[in-house]
């Protein structure tokens, strides 16, 4: 091409291309709720009310002003940036869009490959003994949620592995590196929660997946955006809708609070080749959910909720089902990967 043609077809594409309207809010990058919306397909109920409610044939999104929380058809999703308001007009940074809502919101893509083995990590054990509540240790209790979740799985019919099956101390990095030796399809690690002396009111299950690239992890106060690429975001999409249905189904299934589906780059996850997310289960210090977890009753309701989520996404992703929306429900939107 003749270099002297650059400088008048830069022009031409400039006027002809669409303008874009973005802000930069604290150094990141946000554009106008508005425009998405009105490219997808969704209406909102009100623009001058927080929160607002943008909605379509089989999906309702409310999202508020300041807040890091999505709300995605009743389950809450955590953001890297909260939504703003500006001149009366909601912002939303590009990267939750792409990264968060599109992903549960448009259809996955199919998966070349039915999920047959599914690893499970009893988080800690052996000298590590997890959290505690009095004399409840948490490995003992994620130890006994796993094997209840692997017998529903395979009575569903999943080959299910176990990164332990007794009181065992196995370091973090073998934890993912097994799931990969195993050429696993998923890899789920359970645990359970606690909180600071004092704070037993919080409780509910929290489901984390890793943090994509250019975001802080949810509990991280901003910090780690920078953070390299991980194996694990290679399958970053995948891990989101798999916490996303396991978050689904323990909030309904067990009536719980929704602590929400989060991000983080722990270290079980990082390095997992395949979907792979983390579960906290609920809180060991709240004074009555607590209880609950000691009881081996309740924790078969966790783990049918687990398989449940599970079975959810499989139907989603499997090669022979039918195309729908991230969050379970028929659509008529065409994946974006195929526009």
């Amino acid at each position: 091409m003749n270099l002297r043609c650059w400088p008048l077809l830069l022009l031409v594409v400039a006027l002809s291309a669409p303008a874009v309207r973005a802000a930069s809010i604290n150094g990141h990058a946000y554009q106008p709720l508005a425009d998405w919306a009105g490219a997808n397909g969704f209406r909102a109920v009100s623009w001058h009310t927080s929160p607002v409610t943008l909605t379509n044939r089989t999906t309702r999104l409310v999202l508020e002003k300041d807040s890091c929380t999505a709300q995605i058809n009743g389950v809450n999703v955590m953001l890297s940036f909260p939504v703003a308001v500006d001149k009366g007009k909601y912002l939303i940074a590009p990267l939750d869009l792409t990264k968060t809502i599109e992903p549960l919101v448009f259809a996955p893509k199919v998966s070349a490959k039915k999920i047959t083995t599914i690893v499970l990590d009893p988080g800690h054990g052996g000298k590590d003994p997890g959290n505690r509540s009095g004399w409840h240790y948490e490995k003992t209790y994620t130890l006994a949620l796993a094997t209840e979740v692997r017998d529903q799985l395979k009575a569903a019919g999943f080959n299910v592995l176990l990164t332990r099956t007794k009181d065992k101390f196995v370091e973090l990095a073998e934890r993912p590196d097994l799931a990969n030796r195993q050429h696993a399809d998923l890899f789920v690690s359970l645990h359970f929660n606690a909180t600071e002396s004092g704070k037993g009111e919080v409780c509910g299950p929290e489901t984390y997946c890793i943090t994509p690239l250019g975001a802080a992890s949810s509990n991280a106060q901003g910090e780690g955006a920078s953070h390299s690429a991980t194996m694990a975001n290679g399958c970053e999409r995948k891990s989101l809708l798999l916490a996303y249905q396991v978050q689904k189904a323990l909030v309904r299934n067990l009536g719980a609070e929704d602590r929400s589906v989060r991000r983080a780059r722990f270290a079980v996850l990082r390095d997992a080749e395949m979907p792979a997310i983390l579960v906290e289960s609920g809180y060991m210090t709240h004074p009555v959910e607590g209880k609950k977890i000691l009881d081996a009753g309740y924790r078969k309701q966790i783990a049918a909720a687990i398989v449940k989520g599970i079975v959810n996404y499989q139907k989603l992703t499997a090669p022979s089902a039918a195309v729908t929306g991230g969050t379970g429900k028929p659509s008529k939107t065409k994946d974006r990967a195929s526009r």
